[in-house]
């Protein structure tokens, strides 16, 4: 497992990298495609765009814009791209940008794309992130995206194939698993790995909260617009709550134990909603093998008991994700640095970071197994069944390999997409033509 230790320093100066780089040949081809074509600009800036402006999206981009006063560059907004005109031109004029560069549709980001930046950061519905992701990667554009990153496994692969094409282009990839850059989450999984609990022998992992938001249709509001609109209940377009936000707690498991769990089982409902087609809480065992069990647990119902974290009980102890530690060992520590802002700055310091190094990160393979992982627990409780990992990944003639939500990415762009109808969900142990 890979462990990153913050830098102290915060800042990597272009001029000083261009003239430490320019030394030998060796030491130019090692640079990156995107942080090549940002020096050899000789800007002082990196070119950015922004694919999804909404609440997180806006956030993502001014965690982006501190961060990079941290590192001491600038971050210069090209393009901006939204499913509605108004919000990418209300996105785009925080930063001064023109309307004219504020692109709206299913295809706006390939417009902005098109502006040739050298960052997108996107946090659009989460079925439109694997198409975003490759169309990035094509162009040769660094990625902060946002989690989940798919809402059904040929979307998991499409980003671990965008992945590896990142790698073979010297691009980065930062994902919205914020925890990875957090200095309390970063010590308690050194640890782990140091064998501060010995072997981790079962845990839970939870996300319990309240209802978020809830859009009713308007009248005469076309399918499109309702699902982008009300994207948050519909499984379709956010994988389900499961996926949407607690995927953050399953991947603290997924990193801690070093490994995704073989199969799921589960069982949830639906007590509340009206709108959408999604669940209401979940339950599901994760079974890692060698008799390694995580019970998950996740609910959004407002008026009950909240609990979000994680614990994991070891053979010599136990922690809390990023928390307490129950340990007779004394280990020693690196310093993890955290900038100003906390994790949701930090992962971006350490993305821009990476790019002006030349060493880009990349973590599409990690939040796509994270996803798949939460995915595959919204399957087995939708269906009652045990889903298998190997049947969603690997196994090509099951039906869990070939399972697409729909209407898909690629529908929206082609013309008209049906809507799910509202308030009919998946009921387990029946047959339902949707699985």
């Amino acid at each position: 497992m890979e462990n990153r230790a913050k830098t102290t320093t915060g800042a990597v100066s272009r001029r000083d990298f261009i003239k430490t780089s320019a030394t030998t040949a060796v030491s130019l081809a090692a640079m990156t495609a995107g942080a090549s074509r940002i020096y050899a600009a000789g800007s002082e800036k990196i070119r950015v765009i922004l694919v999804g402006c909404g609440n997180r999206g806006n956030g993502a981009l001014k965690n982006c814009m501190d961060a990079a006063k941290h590192v001491k560059i600038k971050l210069e907004l090209v393009a901006t791209a939204d499913w509605l005109k108004d919000k990418a031109e209300k996105a785009g004029a925080r930063y001064g940008l023109s309307s004219e560069r504020c692109f709206d549709g299913a295809t706006g980001y390939q417009k902005a794309l098109a502006c040739k930046p050298d960052l997108m950061v996107t946090a659009a519905s989460p079925c439109f992130r694997p198409v975003h992701l490759e169309a990035a990667i094509n162009a040769g554009v660094n990625v902060f995206m946002e989690k989940p990153v798919a809402v059904d496994p040929p979307g998991i692969r499409r980003v671990i194939a965008a992945g590896e094409k990142a790698k073979q282009k010297g691009l980065a990839i930062v994902a919205g698993t914020q925890r990875r850059h957090q200095k309390s989450y970063l010590r308690n999984q050194y640890l782990v790995e140091n064998g501060a609990i010995g072997e981790i022998k079962g845990g839970c992992v939870w996300w319990c909260g309240r209802m978020p938001w809830i859009r009713p249709r308007k009248p005469g509001q076309n399918d499109a617009d309702y699902l982008i609109q009300n994207w948050l209940n519909f499984y379709e377009m956010s994988g389900d709550h499961i996926v949407e936000q607690h995927v953050h707690n399953l991947d603290v498991a997924n990193w801690y134990i070093g490994r995704t769990p073989r199969m799921a089982n589960g069982f949830g409902g639906r007590a509340r909603r009206k709108t959408g087609n999604q669940f209401d809480f979940f339950g599901v065992d994760l079974d890692y093998g060698e008799d390694l069990h995580i019970h998950s647990m996740c609910r959004q119902i407002t008026g009950c008991y909240g609990r979000i974290g994680e614990l994991f009980n070891g053979s010599e102890g136990s922690i809390q994700g990023g928390g307490s530690v129950n340990t007779s060992k004394n280990i020693s520590v690196p310093n993890f640095f955290e900038h100003e802002g906390g994790p949701y700055v930090q992962e971006h310091v350490d993305l821009l970071n990476s790019i002006l190094a030349g060493k880009p990160l990349n973590e599409a393979r990690n939040v796509a197994e994270s996803t798949m992982t939460a995915i595959m627990s919204r399957l087995a409780c939708y269906t009652g069944e045990i889903v298998r990992w190997s049947d969603c990944m690997e196994k090509q003639d099951s039906k869990w390999y070939k399972y697409t939500c729909t209407p898909t990415a690629d529908n929206f762009e082609k013309g008209p997409v049906t809507a799910p109808p509202d308030d009919v969900v998946p009921i387990p142990g029946k047959a339902d033509d949707r699985f």
